[in-house]
């Protein structure tokens, strides 16, 4: 039997051989995490074509990069692939253009967990939303964990990802789509009429939407709450908004 605790993790690329020729090929990559003090002369060399290519990079702890490479030897450096490429909102939109449907987007404002971003992906595939997009940092990525919780529906579903939400909620506006925020203390979303081109956005699990991307949105939907808890998982309120803009789509 494999010894679990020694198998690399599948999206995991280490070494830097390894993680120099992922970036020269254009493999996505998400983030690299470099061990913390460490810029010898090949790894600034790394870092630079990581830049270029606007990779995003971290300083981590040795411990964190053994644990993540399990057995293989690392040197400093560790790539965390993409388990798939992304997409840009331009082929988000083409694609709702080709099937002659308005817009239906999901809009992560930097959610964490892995878990949630698959779970979401998965019922807006069985939703119809045309693609999800999420920011480029401080935000769960497609990441091994992600396509599993997905159960399968991250091979079908268009996500890209943005510098920036608040801008990307501008441009979307201009381009007439209704932004709807989940958060609390908003409209009963059972009286939002959400047909039409609209983007759900889903803020962080702890902090919610950030102020700005409220303050950008054309309405905020709260989930009725009757029990002792105020707040449902993310991904469990993304999936009722979902499902309520299907009905107004049908």
């Amino acid at each position: 039997m494999k010894d679990k605790i020694n198998e690399q993790k599948p999206d995991v690329i280490a070494g830097r051989n390894a993680v120099s020729e992922a970036i020269r090929s254009g493999r996505p990559i998400d983030k690299i995490l470099v061990a913390r003090g460490d810029r010898s002369g090949a790894v600034v060399g790394i870092l630079a074509k990581a830049r270029e290519k606007q990779i995003p990079v971290k300083e981590a702890d040795r411990t964190k990069l053994d644990f993540l490479s399990g057995s293989a030897p690392h040197q400093g450096i560790v790539a965390l692939a993409a388990a798939k490429e992304y997409c840009t909102v331009e082929d988000i939109l083409a694609y709702a253009q080709e099937r002659g449907e308005p817009p239906f987007l999901v809009i992560l404002d930097e959610l964490e967990d892995p878990h949630n971003l698959g779970a979401i992906i998965r019922t807006a595939e069985c939703t119809g939303v045309h693609g999800v997009i999420i920011p480029k940092r401080r935000s769960a990525s497609l990441s091994y964990t992600v396509g599993k919780a997905s159960a399968g529906a991250i091979e079908y579903m268009r996500v890209a990802r943005v510098t920036n939400i608040a801008n990307l909620i501008d441009e979307l506006k201009e381009r007439g789509v209704w932004i709807y925020g989940a958060d609390m203390n908003g409209t009963d979303y059972l009286q939002c009429d959400m047909a039409g081109a609209c983007a759900i956005v889903i803020g962080n699990e702890g902090k919610g939407i950030a102020r700005l991307v409220r303050e950008k949105c054309d309405a905020i939907v709260s989930l009725p709450m009757k029990g002792h808890i105020n707040s449902l998982n993310a991904s469990v309120a993304a999936g009722i908004l979902m499902y309520h803009a299907l009905k107004g789509r049908n």
